[in-house]
């Protein structure tokens, strides 16, 4: 563990005046939605669990989805009953909270084409349901969003809104808010047209469509409305793309997805572009690898930001969009806050779309800074990759990201920091050139990774999005691939791949309590006050995602999965294998 010279301190005094983004819309004692509320803040101000008792926490229950694969979501609690869905099959649970050993309510069992596990790029994950108006609503691998009768189990509807047949699945965890539901595809790797939809939360009807990339009529840029802080003109996500590249050229929308009631717009990530060959796609290739903000009603684009033009690296920003405000030079101003794959945090007006704060939140080396004057990286041009530039090294972080967008970020409106898993790696990269064929990878790349400075592969860090400093870290040996969740007892939880829960000071970062739970932990932990008014922690273990590419034989029950792991974490297998468990830990 190692302290910035800035003290805690200074960090809490420069985020006073530091709030919430939203209006808190459900019980806190419950988690009803993937990020815990609108802003994706992932805090919670239960506080009996406390950094003097936290050491008391044992395992209070335990269940075994019967599903291994990686289990990236999160549970929800509504209603004294908690809800748990399952990588494919994408099994629903619903586990009744009022009884001892928790017995289930009922199992919702969709039907799921099995076809969907070969598009399925990193595994064949479900990062989660959400819950909204007696109705728990979750997306299904083969390209379906249903909604289940919260107390029954019931199936209401069932849309499809993606085509495995163009490669598109349907991993992410959808938003719910103004009455609609909101989903994107996966597909970034297999050359898709990224989008978003808006359903009808009553009847699944789709509402409306907008691309991520082409001209403005598909992409819903609307004059008058459209106004990005840094670019003029029009059709910009058309014109930066060579030729017709932009009709194949990923931008998926699979990560995590924000609403601020005030200013009514969802904020979301799209991913990377497609290929990873650059040389196919000159230009900016607009509005991949950037935070769109829209209108919920009918899909306008209101403003839209690009972290990394012309990705090089796959540096996908499909990670979460925390809404906060904090007080930069002495002015109040309406943020949005992300630790984006290419290694920076960015703090960034959420109403015009003007970067106030980037500072790297790991070892950088494809970017000499920021430049907030134009938004744009500073690139070295030694690190630019494509079939012209041959193989090129060390570029760090690798494109497992300087964190995974999977593991969302917390922040604590008590302390002021935000508490983010984080990787250090670093890549060597050579392109070919690639042809697309439908539902097959459209990568064309090779990336090799290596660990970074010191040897260590991750580290858990508080990060001041004022200043754009990091205030603490906890180096671990691997990456650390969890979500967190930071609550008024200053207390922030989070898991590791070796299989390991944890949880620490917020304030200082010191290690309080750890617990083995048996598989890797790439999911993200809740808290929530019990029917006998006592507050729980709960957690999903089981490694997968691209550490069941990566891991080798972590899958015991398949004779002919024998792989041998990757030469940069070949120890991890010793620590864990596949698995699928829901953990629940009192005092």
């Amino acid at each position: 563990m190692r302290f910035s010279r800035l003290t805690v301190a200074v960090c809490v005094a420069t985020a006073l005046g530091a709030g919430p983004a939203y209006s808190q819309a459900h019980d806190d004692n419950e988690w009803t939605m993937p990020g815990k509320d609108y802003a994706g803040t992932r805090y919670s101000s239960l506080a009996q669990i406390t950094p003097a008792n936290v050491g008391r926490l044992t395992p209070t229950w335990s269940f075994s989805t019967g599903v291994l694969g990686g289990h990236e979501g999160q549970p929800l609690v509504v209603n004294r009953t908690m809800y748990v869905a399952t990588p494919y099959p994408d099994v629903l649970y619903a586990f009744d909270l009022t009884h001892e050993g928790y017995p289930l309510k009922w199992k919702y069992r969709p039907d799921v084409n099995p076809g969907s596990i070969g598009i399925a790029c990193c595994d064949t994950i479900n990062r989660g349901p959400t819950y909204a108006d007696g109705k728990i609503v979750y997306n299904l691998l083969d390209g379906h969003t249903v909604a289940v009768d919260a107390d029954t189990g019931k199936e209401l509807w069932k849309t499809k809104v993606a085509d495995i047949g163009d490669g598109e699945t349907t991993p992410m965890a959808p938003l719910v808010a103004r009455g609609k539901v909101f989903v994107g595809p996966s597909g970034g790797e297999f050359g898709i047209h990224g989008w978003v939809k808006a359903l009808d939360l009553a009847s699944g009807k789709l509402l409306w469509k907008a691309h991520n990339m082409g001209p403005d009529t598909v992409v819903l840029a609307k004059p008058g409305v459209f106004k990005p802080y840094y670019d003029k003109g029009t059709d910009l996500a058309l014109t930066t793309w060579a030729h017709n590249s932009w009709r194949h050229g990923g931008a998926p929308v699979w990560g995590w997805l924000s609403y601020d009631e005030a200013l009514d717009l969802i904020y979301f990530g799209t991913g990377n572009a497609s290929p990873y060959n650059a040389d196919q796609r000159s230009g900016d290739n607009k509005w991949s690898n950037s935070v769109l903000a829209r209108r919920p009603d009918d899909g306008s684009l209101v403003w839209a930001y690009q972290f990394t033009p012309h990705d090089n690296w796959d540096y996908d920003a499909n990670a979460e969009m925390i809404l906060v405000d904090l007080t930069i030079h002495g002015r109040k101003r309406q943020t949005l806050v992300h630790f984006d794959k290419n290694g920076f945090a960015y703090t960034i007006d959420r109403a015009s779309g003007e970067v106030l704060v980037a500072q790297p939140y790991v070892n950088v080396t494809w970017a000499k800074q920021i430049d907030l004057q134009s938004g744009r990286p500073v690139v070295d041009s030694t690190r630019q990759t494509g079939v012209s530039k041959g193989t090129t090294q060390d570029i760090c972080p690798s494109l497992e990201g300087g964190k995974s967008p999977v593991s969302a970020a917390s922040y604590s409106r008590r302390t002021g920091l935000f508490y983010v898993s984080t990787n250090n790696l670093c890549m060597d990269f050579s392109t070919t050139p690639t042809a697309r064929i439908a539902a097959t990878p459209f990568i064309g790349a090779t990336t090799p990774y290596k660990a970074g400075p010191g040897g260590y592969m991750g580290a858990f860090i508080a990060w001041d999005a004022v200043q754009g400093k990091k205030i603490w870290e906890i180096r671990e040996q691997f990456p650390v691939w969890s979500g967190s969740v930071a609550t008024a007892g200053d207390v922030v939880f989070y898991g590791t791949l070796d299989g390991w829960f944890k949880a620490a000071n917020a304030r200082t970062g010191k290690p309080l309590w750890k617990f083995k739970v048996g598989s890797g932990v790439v999911g993200c932990p809740i808290t929530y006050l019990g029917p006998d008014g006592r507050q729980y922690v709960a957690i999903l273990a089981g490694i997968g995602g691209d550490w069941f590419l990566l891991s080798g034989d972590v899958r015991s029950d398949d004779p002919a999965d024998v792989r041998p792991p990757a030469d940069f974490a070949r120890e991890l297998a010793r620590h864990t294998s596949q698995g699928g468990m829901i953990w629940v830990f009192g005092l």
